[in-house]
């Protein structure tokens, strides 16, 4: 098993950044990748950002490339999501997930991955 906790959400006002942190413990040695997703209310679940285990690669959905940043810590167990130019619509709840590269490698589909965190808050105001 691999525990997750996220944490570094929180209201901001639109154009603000924004740093969640997510940490791993448990069976890491098993990860292949994490990734970040994202619920807001009355909506379904979206892809937002992962990052291989390993190599560090990374992919992004359109709607936040180029202002959000997912990086590891591998020393640290740690996954961030560097969070800039903030828009009202990135109002969310925020999950972490780690992908133990058993079912698919897209990265963005949801069912690949195996633990989930709580989750934490994203509201930006406008």
């Amino acid at each position: 098993q691999v525990q997750l906790v996220e944490s570094g959400g929180g209201l901001v006002q639109a154009g603000d950044s924004l740093r969640l942190s997510c940490a791993a413990s448990g069976r890491t040695f098993n990860i292949y990748a994490m990734g970040w997703f994202r619920q807001a209310p009355g909506k379904e679940q979206e892809f937002v950002a992962a990052i291989t285990w390993s190599s560090g690669s990374t992919v992004y959905a359109d709607s936040v490339k180029g202002r959000f940043t997912i990086s590891r810590d591998k020393a640290k167990n740690t996954v961030s999501l560097q969070m800039s130019s903030l828009k009202p619509e990135d109002t969310a709840a925020y999950y972490c997930a780690a992908h133990l590269g058993l079912i698919g490698r897209t990265l963005r589909n949801k069912y690949e991955y195996a633990h989930w965190g709580q989750g934490t808050q994203v509201t930006v105001s406008s």
